[in-house]
């Protein structure tokens, strides 16, 4: 391993000039810091990032903590803080909690354990009002950017989110607007803030047209495109009447919707489907999906400007980004 003394040697000069050259100090000639970095790149130097973060009590790490890179919703959102993070100088560490408070609770505590200089968080929701892992992330002043909605045991903590309930709304309204009335609902997990306020976005828009949400026609879903299935198998079993299904997201919505059309359900002659998240699949589904985009790169930009004003001292403000109707081959009028 090449050493400062090893570039000093061959520079001629003092470990501590080599030193201050690769730190950029001021009393150095630009000169001699252009010789010194050169040397130190032929000789394949490498700065010991640990010895440096115990000078500077800063790691240049930063922890990212969602359940699964295999929902498709992080994918944006996790490459676009890896790209500040890049920019920054800093490197990312990836955890997933597969959606359980016991797993989230480890991760943090290895994060912690790392002594990262911040920690991204998109929570393992839960109806407690607190949580033991974010009391203590509270004590140690730790700083933390949440991805996505606050619940009570994290409101403490600054946070990025969607507008959900405006994005859901113009789904709904959006089915209204084109003359469908009975339109089921498939909804999310109970505990969520974001599952809440998409169904209160479908709520209010049912209001604004004077229509009184029925709920024989609210299905619960869960998450996932197997969840959904389920959802459909039971919205056929109780022959619900409805010409329009909005679902929770985009997983459930390709769910439900394989299953209608294997049981030669006409989408969207018979039923318009509409989702939630505008992930790759929606737009190559086997009928294009009418769904709402999240701006998760935006999302990702926004937590990172967040996590540095912390890092900097200062209290940023929640963000919470607009979302965008995106209509496809999946919603049309309903037959007379």
């Amino acid at each position: 391993m090449v050493r400062l003394k090893d570039i000093a040697l061959r520079a001629g000069v003092s470990v501590m000039t080599v030193s201050k050259a690769l730190r950029d100090e001021t009393d150095i000639s630009a000169t001699t810091k252009t010789r010194i970095k050169q040397l130190a790149q032929e000789l394949g130097y490498v700065p010991d990032s640990i010895a440096q973060g115990l000078r500077n009590k800063t790691t240049k790490l930063l922890g990212v903590v969602i359940s699964s890179t295999t929902n498709p919703v992080y994918a944006r959102m996790v490459m676009a803080l890896e790209d500040q993070a890049y920019e920054l100088g800093y490197e990312m560490i990836l955890a997933h909690t597969r959606n359980t408070p016991e797993r989230e609770d480890v991760q943090i505590r290895r994060l912690l354990s790392r002594r990262v200089d911040g920690i991204f968080i998109s929570p393992v929701y839960r109806l407690a009002p607190t949580a033991p892992i974010y009391e203590e992330l509270k004590r140690r002043g730790s700083p933390v950017v949440i991805l996505g909605h606050l619940a009570a045991f994290c409101s403490h903590f600054p946070n990025v989110e969607t507008d959900d309930i405006q994005g859901s709304f113009n789904a709904t309204k959006h089915l209204l607007q084109i003359g469908h009335r009975r339109i089921a609902y498939f909804s999310g997990p109970v505990a969520s803030p974001f599952a809440q306020e998409r169904y209160e976005g479908y709520r209010r828009a049912l209001r604004e047209f004077k229509i009184e949400p029925d709920e024989k026609l609210i299905f619960n879903a869960g998450t996932t495109i197997d969840e959904g299935g389920k959802a459909a198998l039971q919205f056929l079993n109780e022959n619900a009447n409805a010409t329009a299904i909005q679902s929770f997201n985009d997983l459930v919505a390709i769910g439900a919707s394989n299953i209608l059309l294997n049981q030669g359900v006409k989408i969207p002659k018979q039923i318009s489907m509409v989702g939630f998240g505008n992930i790759l699949t929606s737009e190559h589904f086997r009928v294009p999906l009418t769904t709402v985009r999240q701006p998760k790169a935006r999302l990702g930009i926004a937590a990172m400007e967040s996590m540095m004003k912390i890092i900097r001292g200062e209290r940023p403000a929640s963000r919470r980004l607009p979302a965008e109707l995106v209509i496809r081959k999946s919603t049309c009028a309903p037959c007379a």
